[in-house]
C-alpha cells in the first residue's frame, strides 16, 4: 500500500487497509451515453406504471385514497388544515407563597412608604431570563451602604498607626415605624463604623445609625431618620416584601440585587443551586441558600428575591477560588425573620463622646472557636481581671467568667464588646449575660447581671498581682489599657486559670 495512506501518531503507525484497490478489466469498452439515457428512461416509466397500479388497487380494497368511492371534494371544509394551537404564554409561578410580615411593632406600616408590589398569580414563560419588571419593583427597596471606619495597621518596624478606611455594602428596607426607616444588612457591613451613609435608588444620600446587630447570625439593622428625607425621595423608595424561604426548590429562579463592587445597584440572575447548604465562616457554621447568581463584594446585605419580587434571602458571601465558579450564599429570610424582628425593636444607638462613655471595668480576651473546642469553653470574652469597686465588680461579675451577651446582643470578641460600648454612657444600666464556672465542678452556668456602667477610672484589680495594684497615677492615666488590654490566651491560663 502507498505510504500516502499512512500517518504516525505517538509513535504508532495506522494503516487505512479498508480502502479498496481500484478494480481491473481496463480493456473493456464503456457503454455509449445514449444507450445509458434510454435505459434510465425506460426503467423510470416501468417503475411509475407499477406504482400507479399498486395505489389504485389499494384504494379499491381499503376505500381510502383518491381512487376510492369515498373521496372528498377538494373545496370541502374538511380538507382545510386544522388551526394551529396558540403557544403557551404563561406558566405557574415558581413560588406562590404569599409574602409574610414580621410581627414586631416596628414592622407595622405606620409611615408613608409604599410596600413593593408582588405577584402570586402568573409570570411570563417559565424559565424566561427577562426579570426587568421584578428588578424595577424591588430596586427601590434596596440601598447602598458606605461604612467609614478607622483601620489599625502595623508597619514593618512594629509601629502601629490608624487610618480612615471605607467599605461598601448593601441593605434592604424592611420597616417604617413612623419616625425611622429600618434597613437590614449584614453585621460585617456595619462593623466598627465611625459613620454610616445610605444611598437610595434616586442617589439621595443620608446618614444612618445602628439599631442593633448580631454577630452570630451576621445580621444588623440600621435606622434612618425620616426627617432627613425629602418628599420626593419618600415617593421613590419602597419597603421590601419578605417571602418564605422554607419551601424553595432547587432550580428556582433567583435574582440578586445589591451594590456590587461599590459601583451602585446592579442585578444578577441565576437559580437556587442548593438549600440548607452548610457554610463555615469566622462566626461559625450556618445553613445557607446556595445560588449561582453572581454575588460580589458590595452585594453583602442585599436582596435575593424570587420571580414574584419577594425577598427570600439576604446575600452573604461567595466562594472565591480559581477552580470555583458560581457559588454564592444567602441567609434564608425565614430563619432571619425572628432575629431581624428583635434587632428592629432595640433603641437606636448614637455614639457617645469618649469622656461620657460608660465602662465595665474588666480586662478580657477572646475565646476563639479553637480555644472553645480545646478547653470546652463557651465562645465569648474571657474575663481575666475585674477592677475592684468598678461596674462589673459591683454587679457581682467575677474573673474567669465569660461574657456572651451585652444588652441583648451576642458577644464573641473583645473588639465587638468595645464596639458596642461606644453607644452607652456613664450611668446606663444594661444586662450582661455571663457563663460562670461551676464551683467544685466542671462546666459553666449562665447568669444575667444588671450592670450600671461607670466612668473611665483607674482599675485596681482583684488579682494578687502587686504590680497591678501599685500602679502610679502616671500609669493610671492610660487606664483604657487596663479595661481592654488583650493578651495571649496561653498567658492567661498560665497566670490565672
Amino acid at each position: 500500500m502507498d505510504n500516502n495512506y499512512r500517518y504516525s501518531d505517538n509513535n504508532y503507525t495506522y494503516t487505512y487497509d479498508h480502502i479498496p484497490d481500484v478494480p481491473g478489466n481496463n480493456d473493456k469498452k464503456p457503454m455509449p451515453f445514449w444507450k445509458k439515457a434510454l435505459t434510465a428512461v425506460a426503467l423510470g416509466l416501468l417503475f411509475g406504471a407499477f406504482a400507479g397500479a399498486g395505489i389504485y388497487v389499494a384504494g379499491l380494497l381499503t376505500g381510502v385514497g383518491p381512487f376510492s368511492g369515498n373521496s372528498v371534494a377538494s373545496d370541502s371544509k374538511a380538507a382545510e388544515p386544522a388551526p394551529t394551537p396558540a403557544p403557551e404564554t404563561s406558566a405557574p409561578t415558581e413560588n406562590k407563597t404569599p409574602a409574610a410580615t414580621i410581627s414586631g411593632n416596628t414592622m407595622e406600616d405606620r409611615g408613608d412608604i409604599d410596600v413593593v408590589p408582588t405577584t402570586t398569580a402568573t409570570v411570563t414563560v417559565k424559565g424566561a431570563t427577562d426579570v426587568s419588571e421584578v428588578a424595577e419593583n424591588v430596586m427601590p427597596a434596596v440601598v447602598s451602604i458606605t461604612n467609614n471606619y478607622i483601620q489599625t495597621a502595623q508597619d514593618i518596624f512594629g509601629q502601629r498607626y490608624q487610618a480612615e478606611s471605607e467599605a461598601a455594602g448593601s441593605g434592604i428596607i424592611v420597616g417604617d415605624n413612623g419616625d425611622e426607616l429600618l434597613v437590614v444588612t449584614n453585621q460585617h457591613v456595619v462593623d466598627d463604623a465611625e459613620t454610616l451613609r445610605v444611598q437610595f435608588i434616586d442617589e439621595t444620600e443620608v446618614t444612618a445609625n445602628l439599631k442593633g446587630d448580631d454577630e452570630d447570625s451576621d445580621l444588623a439593622v440600621i435606622a434612618i431618620n425620616k426627617a432627613d428625607l425629602s418628599a420626593e425621595t419618600k415617593g421613590n423608595i419602597k419597603i421590601a416584601s419578605l417571602g418564605d424561604s422554607e419551601h424553595l426548590k432547587v432550580g428556582q429562579t433567583a435574582i440578586a440585587i445589591g451594590n456590587a463592587m461599590g459601583y451602585g445597584q446592579s442585578v444578577t440572575v441565576g437559580v437556587i443551586s442548593a438549600v440548607d447548604r452548610d457554610l463555615t465562616l469566622s462566626n461559625g457554621t450556618h445553613k445557607m441558600i446556595q445560588t449561582d447568581a453572581a454575588i460580589n463584594p458590595g452585594n453583602s446585605g442585599g436582596a435575593l428575591v424570587d420571580v414574584n419580587g419577594n425577598v427570600i434571602g439576604i446575600n452573604e458571601a461567595k466562594l472565591s477560588n480559581s477552580v470555583v465558579e458560581g457559588m454564592g450564599y444567602a441567609i434564608p429570610i425565614s430563619r432571619a425573620r425572628e432575629i431581624i424582628d428583635g434587632l428592629m425593636n432595640q433603641s437606636t444607638k448614637t455614639k457617645i463622646d469618649e469622656n461620657e462613655r460608660g465602662y465595665l471595668g474588666i480586662s478580657g480576651v477572646d475565646v476563639t472557636s479553637e480555644i472553645s473546642e480545646q478547653y470546652n469553653m463557651p465562645r465569648g470574652v474571657y474575663i481575666a481581671k475585674v477592677g475592684s469597686g468598678l461596674a462589673a465588680d459591683n454587679a457581682g461579675i467575677t474573673a474567669k467568667s465569660i461574657i456572651t451577651s451585652f444588652d441583648g446582643q451576642s458577644v464573641q470578641t473583645m473588639e465587638q464588646l468595645q464596639s458596642l460600648m461606644q453607644y452607652y454612657k456613664i450611668g446606663d444600666t444594661v444586662d450582661v449575660v455571663i457563663q460562670k464556672p461551676v464551683e467544685n465542678g466542671y462546666g459553666y452556668e449562665e447568669q444575667t447581671c444588671h450592670v450600671t456602667l461607670g466612668g473611665n477610672m483607674s482599675m485596681n484589680t482583684n488579682s494578687d498581682s502587686a504590680e497591678d495594684s501599685s500602679q502610679s497615677n502616671e500609669d493610671q492615666g492610660s487606664s483604657h489599657y487596663y479595661y481592654y488590654h488583650s493578651q495571649p490566651f496561653d498567658d492567661i491560663f498560665g497566670n490565672i486559670w
